[in-house]
């Protein structure tokens, strides 16, 4: 069985990071299935999705890493071509990836004790951001 479950979320952009890990679980257990994958996917080109332990420090810590590593502020060749100075958004993005496959079974997402799903919403404004699950599983 295959089935396709979707849900919208509202960011704050700059490198919002948001625990969706509810959702996730959600997902899973609205499609009925037992023992599968779930896989998550963020339909959009400045963000991405990603398992961390989601706590102060390290939301702190992965926000100064994307700033070293894809700065705001520097020429982007992306910005030349649109002006929309979030050339940025799009390397970071690119950087951690749009999707993740998590296993579940009992009809629950098999995570680790610290681990949870988070989408960082890297672009430059608030936005509304879809995310999409498709569930394969029996």
């Amino acid at each position: 069985m295959i089935t396709t479950e979707r849900t919208r979320i509202q960011t704050r952009g700059n490198c919002d990071i948001i625990d969706i890990t509810g959702h996730v679980a959600e997902a899973v257990r609205n499609s009925g299935a037992r023992e599968g994958t779930v896989t998550v996917f963020v339909a959009h080109s400045t963000c991405g999705i990603s398992t961390v332990e989601y706590e102060p420090g390290l939301i702190s810590d992965l926000r100064d890493l994307f700033e070293r590593i894809a700065p705001r502020g520097i020429p982007y060749g992306h910005d030349k071509r649109w002006g929309d100075g979030n050339g940025h958004s799009h390397v970071r993005s690119t950087l951690l990836g749009a999707s993740l496959v998590v296993p579940f079974t009992g009809g629950q997402p098999i995570l680790g004790t610290w681990q949870q799903v988070i989408l960082i919403d890297f672009d430059n404004r608030a936005r509304t951001r879809e995310i999409i699950f498709q569930i394969m599983g029996e």
